[in-house]
């Protein structure tokens, strides 16, 4: 586990060089709902990613792959360190993909890539992991230490480094506003300006500037749902048609539109017709009208662009004008005008003023599609006069001429004698019967009194005769209903048609009629439903019936010789209402059942189908399944595609038409049920368990595989038990809680979403009786010889075995029991496992392992060594000199290991300098014989034991040396008197003021004659003390001062001071280091304000004094 984490952990992504180089990568689909954020965490801390991927329209689980840069995939490289882990959500048909990062290390940090694949498509997302330094590490860090010696790298190891200290402090935030911001610059440019702009703002650390800049943040450009989107306005005629196009981006957004912020739906009147041309998305309006002048808005996701939508009206024309009308009084007037346009605004105007329509009005206004009328019911003298109408493509007028009407005599009056006391009745009949009149005697007005009754219908009557009287003839009310020859008076009308029913009446004199619904008294004046009675009819008008219309009719009649009443029943008929939202109880693989129920209005005729559509959820176009009639409240739609979400809704059919549609129905999935498992075969069987196991079903379909039911029943019985309550995705599975000595049949189900499949079942019944397998170990090749383990490391061996029942298991060492204290043994079923967490010398032995079963064992032996480093050889010895040789003998360690010593490593070292060599190695004597020495030196001798672990820790030397002379030559040594060398310092050449570039190094030379010297070197007065800035060399009286990268913080007054007992001396220079660091340079750098200040002060300072 830890190898894998170390090997991951290596990769940095992509360099800064690649920044800039294209990745080919197939053709993007959008197949990610939901990409992996860049993040940041703290060392030590973690973090995980998030991809999501929508299911719905695939039929099986894509393939994802996580990487780190160009090539790492990161699916080998799972540990303690690393997690991958997938879920699907079957409720939002969903597949969720997780990469968790646990404690995460500095070198985690880099750029990331989520690959998603399905058949050709193809989706990928990049992202970055940012890593920070934990806060305790930033506590406590001193300005020298930015200035240490650079080990991230190995390239510019031994260089200076700012940004060691960069990296543990935070940044504080400044009133004052540099004038350049060098880091906003170099995001902004490309890759090859950035070794020009470091350059020119003073940046010598490249490496250090470009691993910073690609850990900050890169701003992601907002996105963009609408590729194109609407115009500000749009105009279009009225009647003609209009389409809105915006194009997407992102072509699986969900897009709606807005009319004046309501939701524009789908009508069946294609009203709205909603269009998809590859990223284009178009509303097609038809038949615009002044009620399509709105905003429109059209919204993806939680983006929204607008427009307006202007109608212009065309001008409406007068295509038939009205007619000249001459009429009588009490006629009835209607003028027609028919426009050029449906539902066009008109006035009418009566000798240029414009006619009164209200509700006491006697002028009445209607309108049938083009034409419009003026009907006035009851003609006067006063309706002369010219009639105009006007609209706003032309007017047209007409005079109307209402005459008096002429009187005609039916009935003249008859003479007539009678005895002198006796009543005298005269009778005249008159058209029309409503015209006043006066009856005269003698030419004299009669006026009515006591003697001259019943003068209702007058006329002026010249021939009179004398002592005559006037009496008026009676007939009672009577409706006519016969004439109308409607079956039980009852009269049937399509809703929105005009209903118009005259009835005659007769009675003398004329009956007052009054038309009731209910309680309702309907009167002439009404708007839509009126009555109208003249004298010998009566008529009911309803312009636009409605269903509400429907119901019975009451006419009352009344005059002077009695009462008449009679009924009418009016039944309106109309289109069914919709019916309810469909339901969808079962959904197979290419077939659905759906059920619904009768509309609650049947639009009072009976319902003689139903129409059915169905739509793919994604698409807004729907298609009729059935041009036939369904009789009946359900219906099984068949042909669809598997794994496709489908709506359905329903029409009902009545003889007056087809209604509006239903709600659609929830969105369905056909989806298959799987073919049943395969391969089920017995894998064990004990006294009260049965294992079975199988293979997967060949066919599983769109909906995916659940997992599978097991099920048992006893042989001759139908009784099929269930074993597992939850259904399990292992392919083998255990019954348990059979009894002993039963034959039980087993099959197994696959399920999904859509059901459980045909069962798959054992052709013959299985006996529950455990077989006696006899014991036997399985001892693993690398077992089988000496195990070999060095001490500290861990000990996991696992043995497997066979046998059944299970066996007992036993473990002894060197023929004795195990310690449990010391060493682990675990037994499952198949293995058993010895384990030893820290392995010592102690535990190596001869291990025995016994299985038994019954009275049957097998045994097994494994050999376990720990071995260990040896320890030093016993007392080495010079055994022998001679010319330039040396006999060395030892004796073996004491201790080798628990391993055989391979060998041995021989050393020497001049007694001069005691820096050792290697004479030999690998060398398996206890003597030998080292030659080849060089003559006037003196050596010593040291030995290492080896074996398979390693070298001993610690080597045998020899006491004494060996001192190789030449032989017959011996140097007389003469004596000579020392000489003093002792000398005052004194400086032989100074050191010169020197001007330096910042960033690059520098050196100070001044040579010096002491003896004995002590040099330190000082800047401003300082001496210069364990600095890493700073080198200093002394070589022959030369003394060198290298300073490292100088900025202009290092500029000032250098000296190098020379001290002994006879004396001191000194010497200065002055240094000037020029292109400093800006103040925003130095606080990035994390440089505290009082060194800053104290900084910029003394480079004012240097530069007022060169310009001096």
């Amino acid at each position: 586990m830890g190898r894998k984490d170390s090997v991951w952990s290596l990769g940095d992504g992509q360099g800064p060089d690649d920044l800039e180089k294209p990745v080919d990568q197939p053709p993007l689909s959008t197949l990610l709902i939901e990409k992996p954020q860049s993040g940041t965490v703290s060392v030590g801390g973690d973090i995980t990613f998030v991809a999501k991927v929508e299911a719905k329209d695939l039929l099986r689980k894509p393939t994802i792959k996580w990487f780190k840069g160009k090539w790492m995939d990161l699916a080998s490289k799972t540990g303690k360190h690393l997690q991958l882990k997938e879920t699907f959500d079957r409720n939002t048909k969903v597949h969720t993909f997780e990469m968790h990062i646990i404690k995460a290390k500095e070198n985690y940090a880099g750029n990331y890539r989520c690959e998603v694949n399905y058949k050709d498509k193809f989706d990928s997302c990049s992202f970055d992991l940012e890593i920070k330094e934990s806060e305790q590490s930033s506590q406590h860090i001193d300005i020298r230490s930015a200035f240490k010696r650079s080990t991230e790298g190995q390239d510019d190891a031994g260089e200076l480094d700012f940004s060691g200290l960069l990296k543990h402090r935070e940044y504080k935030q400044q009133d004052d506003t540099p004038e350049v911001d060098v880091w906003e610059i170099l995001k902004n440019a490309k890759p090859e300006e950035y070794e020009k702009i470091a350059f020119m703002y003073g940046i010598t650390d490249l490496r250090g500037m470009l691993r910073r800049l690609k850990k900050i943040p890169k701003e992601e450009k907002k996105y963009e749902a609408f590729a194109k989107k609407l115009e500000p306005a749009y105009q279009v005629d009225k009647g003609g048609r209009i389409r809105l196009m915006v194009d997407l981006a992102d072509p699986t957004a969900e897009l709606k539109w807005y009319k004046n912020g309501i939701e524009i739906r789908p009508t069946p009147t294609d009203l709205y017709i909603f269009e998809h041309k590859g990223t284009q998305r178009i509303l097609v309006i038809n038949n615009c009208n002044p009620n399509d002048d709105a905003a429109y808005t059209v919204a993806a996701g939680e983006e929204k662009c607008s427009t307006e939508l202007f109608v212009k009206e065309l001008p409406v024309k007068i295509v038939k004008g009205i007619e000249p009308v001459k009429t009588t009084v009490n006629e009835r007037i209607e003028l027609e005008c028919e426009v050029s346009e449906e539902g066009a605004e008109v006035k009418w105007m009566k000798n240029g003023v414009e006619v009164s329509t209200g509700v006491r009005s006697r002028y009445r206004v209607k309108c049938e599609g083009t034409k419009h009328y003026l009907v006035i019911d009851d003609a006067s003298l006063e309706d002369t006069g010219t009639y105009s109408i006007m609209a706003t493509g032309g007017t047209s007028e007409a005079h109307v001429q209402v005459d008096l009407k002429p009187l005609k005599i039916y009935q003249d009056l008859q003479d007539m004698t009678v005895l002198l006391g006796q009543p005298l009745k005269l009778n005249c009949e008159i058209y029309p019967g409503n015209v006043p009149g006066h009856w005269y005697r003698n030419g004299q007005l009669i006026q009515p009194t006591d003697r001259y009754i019943d003068l209702k219908l007058g006329i002026h009557i010249p021939s009179l005769p004398k002592s005559t009287s006037l009496v008026h003839k009676l007939y009672p009310p009577r409706v006519h209903l016969e004439s109308l020859n409607f079956p039980d008076n009852t009269v049937t009308v399509v809703a929105g048609n005009k209903l118009r029913l005259e009835i005659p009446i007769s009675g003398e004199p004329a009956p007052r009629v009054v038309w009731t619904k209910g309680e309702r008294v309907i009167l002439e004046s009404a708007h839509r439903v009126r009555a109208e009675t003249y004298s010998d009819q009566t008529s009911l008008t309803i312009d636009v019936t409605e269903r509400e219309d429907t119901g019975t009719y009451n006419i009352s009649l009344q005059n002077e010789a009695g009462e008449a009443t009679a009924t009418i029943k009016v039944k309106v008929v109309d289109i069914p209402d919709p019916p309810e939202a469909p339901l969808v109880p079962v959904v197979g693989g290419d077939w659905c059942s759906m059920t619904w129920e009768a509309p609650i209005c049947d639009g009072g005729s009976p319902i003689l189908g139903y129409f059915i559509e169905r739509k793919k959820k994604q698409s807004s176009r729907w298609m009729r399944i059935n041009f036939d009639l369904i009789k009946e409240t359900s219906y099984e739609p068949k042909k669809m595609i598997e794994g496709v979400p489908y709506e359905v809704r329903v029409f009902a059919v009545n003889a007056i038409g087809v209604s509006r549609p239903s709600e659609p129905s929830k969105a369905f999935t056909p989806l298959a049920v799987t073919s049943e498992p395969t391969m089920l075969v017995v894998d064990d069987v004990t006294d009260t368990t049965v294992t079975v196991k199988w293979r997967p079903p060949e066919t599983i379909g769109a909906a995916g595989l659940d997992g599978y039911l097991v099920e048992y029943c006893i042989e001759g019985s139908d009784n099929w038990v269930i074993s597992n309550k939850e259904l399990t995705e292992k392919t083998k599975y255990t019954i348990t809680g059979l009894s002993p000595g039963c034959k039980i049949l087993v099959r197994v189900k696959a399920v999904n979403a859509a059901g459980a499949s045909a069962p798959r079942s054992l052709q013959h019944a299985i006996l529950v009786k455990e077989v006696i397998e006899p014991p036997r170990i399985r001892v693993p090749r690398h077992l089988k010889q000496t195990y070999t383990l060095r001490v500290g490391e861990a000990v996991n061996l696992v043995v497997p075995f066979m046998g059944k029942p299970r066996p007992k298991i036993t473990w002894l060492k060197d023929g004795k029991p195990i310690d449990p204290s010391h060493v682990n043994i675990r037994n499952s079923d198949c293995d058993s496992i010895i384990f030893i967490r820290k392995a010592e010398r102690s535990h190596s032995g001869k291990y025995e392992m016994a299985v038994q079963v019954e009275n049957l064992v097998d045994t097994a032996v494994i050999d376990i060594q720990i071995i260990d480093l040896p320890r030093p050889p016993l007392c080495v010895t010079i055994e022998d000199v001679w010319g330039e040789n040396v006999a060395l003998v030892w004796s073996p360690p004491r201790d080798s290991g628990n391993a055989p010593i391979t060998g041995y490593t021989i050393q020497k070292a001049d007694k001069k300098t005691m820096e050792w060599y290697t004479c030999i190695d690998h060398y398996h004597r206890n003597s030998i014989a080292i030659t080849e020495l060089v003559v006037g030196n003196e050596y010593f001798f040291r030995v290492f034991a080896e074996n398979m672990c390693g070298l001993s820790e610690t080597a045998t030397q020899t006491k004494k040396s060996a001192l190789i002379v030449k032989k017959g030559m011996q140097m007389k040594i003469p004596d000579y008197s020392e000489h003093d060398f002792q000398e005052a310092p004194l400086f032989t050449q100074p050191l010169i003021d020197t001007f330096a570039v910042a960033g690059y190094n520098t050196t100070l030379n001044c040579s010096v004659r002491a003896n004995p010297k002590v040099v330190f070197w000082m800047k401003n007065k300082i001496i210069i003390v364990d600095d890493p800035r700073y080198r200093m060399f002394s070589n022959q009286g030369v003394c060198t001062l290298e300073i490292r990268k100088p900025s202009p913080y290092d500029g000032g007054t250098y000296a190098c001071k020379a001290i002994n007992d006879l004396g001191e001396a000194q010497v200065e220079c002055k240094l000037e280091v020029k292109g400093g660091f800006t103040f925003f340079e130095l606080m990035q750098r994390g440089i505290p304000l009082h060194l800053i200040d104290k900084y910029m002060n003394d480079t004012k300072t240097f530069e007022q004094e060169n310009d001096g």
